[in-house]
């Protein structure tokens, strides 16, 4: 036994409805939205995301149109929950403070300002407008592979000075390993005040998503993502029920109904996802070797069937180039190159 893991107590974030979105290209019916968060509040998870898979407002040709809106959903799942409260993504630029007026007056408890990890400078008036609000706010540094523990840090505190009561490090390639995760997470901890809290947002691309979110809880971490069956971009999220599963064996207290857990992995989010059932394969684990955004792997996909470039060589190109989220529109580009270098 772990002796720094066990007692520690931990709060689990689910991302199925919302980095899940990605994996069935924003494809989630309201009813879905409906059965998957209610089998998550009867295993009473404390807080399940829920917002297009690019965050609030993020429904646009260039990250893929939902099939409905983010208002609906919210408006589908909030009243329902007994346990749960609903957290929402946003990226300044792409939602607006208008938008977090809208899901204040829905019932939404939790604001996650999401920035590049070395852009969150960015996140100043949408930080400082949630925390004065009374949200829950979040600072969110995504991509954290690629910047140094030093440059984390220094991020950190901006959002901190907006605002921010709880600061994650985010592995949103799956590029990590648990040396790096502990590395960053434990700089957080050591520096800002106990009472604000340190979460880790982990992907399954390197099979490292429950060793990572290990590591980050045995650094101080108190919040942790994933998601049930794993249900996110990538080869997916941390699989939150495994997850669980292995800090219960730690003797880390998550408050969840295991049982329940599995059978909303498996009665609910698997059937959601069907044939598109996110797994490592050559192309999401190219995305954790190679330390692109996990989202980009569907758009990798429609360019290798729009120009007969495989998918891994973009991704792999991608990598090398330094591509980081919100470059969607770059993915097209690479491979029409790519094409025309082959012609």
């Amino acid at each position: 036994m772990n002796p720094n893991l066990k007692g520690k107590k931990i709060r689990l974030h689910d991302m199925s409805l919302r980095d899940g979105m990605h994996s069935i290209q924003h494809q989630f019916s309201v009813q879905h939205m409906q059965d998957l968060s209610q089998a998550l509040d009867r295993a009473k998870v404390s807080l399940i995301e829920v917002t297009h898979g690019d965050g609030l407002n993020g429904s646009s040709v260039n990250y893929g149109f939902g099939l409905h809106t983010d208002r609906e959903y919210l408006e589908a799942v909030i009243p329902h929950l007994k346990h749960a409260q609903v957290s929402i993504l946003m990226l300044p630029g792409i939602a607006t403070i208008e938008d977090l007026k809208m899901v204040e007056d829905l019932g939404v408890k939790t604001v996650r300002v999401a920035t590049h990890c070395t852009e969150a400078d960015v996140s100043e008036q949408h930080i400082k407008y949630a925390s004065k609000r009374g949200f829950d706010t979040v600072g969110f540094l995504m991509m954290s592979h690629k910047a140094s523990v030093a440059t984390i840090l220094e991020q950190a505190k901006l959002m901190y000075g907006y605002g921010a009561n709880c600061l994650y490090m985010t592995d949103s390639a799956g590029h990590m390993l648990p040396e790096e995760v502990k590395e960053k997470i434990g700089i957080l901890r050591d520096y800002f005040p106990a009472e604000i809290e340190i979460g880790f947002h982990g992907h399954h691309n390197l099979a490292l998503g429950v060793s990572n979110s290990l590591a980050a809880v045995e650094a101080g971490a108190t919040r942790i993502d994933g998601s049930v069956a794993g249900f996110g971009a990538g080869a997916g999220n941390t699989p939150l029920e495994v997850f669980a599963a292995v800090c219960d064996r730690y003797g880390v207290e998550t408050g969840v109904d295991i049982s329940a857990l599995m059978d909303a992995a498996e009665d609910v989010a698997v059937p959601i996802m069907g044939e598109q059932l996110p797994r490592i394969n050559r192309n999401s684990l190219t995305i954790g070797y190679a330390g692109v955004y996990s989202s980009f792997l569907l758009h990798a996909k429609r360019a290798e069937q729009k120009y007969g470039v495989p998918s891994r060589e973009i991704l792999l190109e991608l990598g090398r180039r330094g591509a980081i989220g919100g470059q969607e529109d770059m993915i097209e580009d690479v491979a029409l190159e790519m094409l025309r270098a082959q012609q």
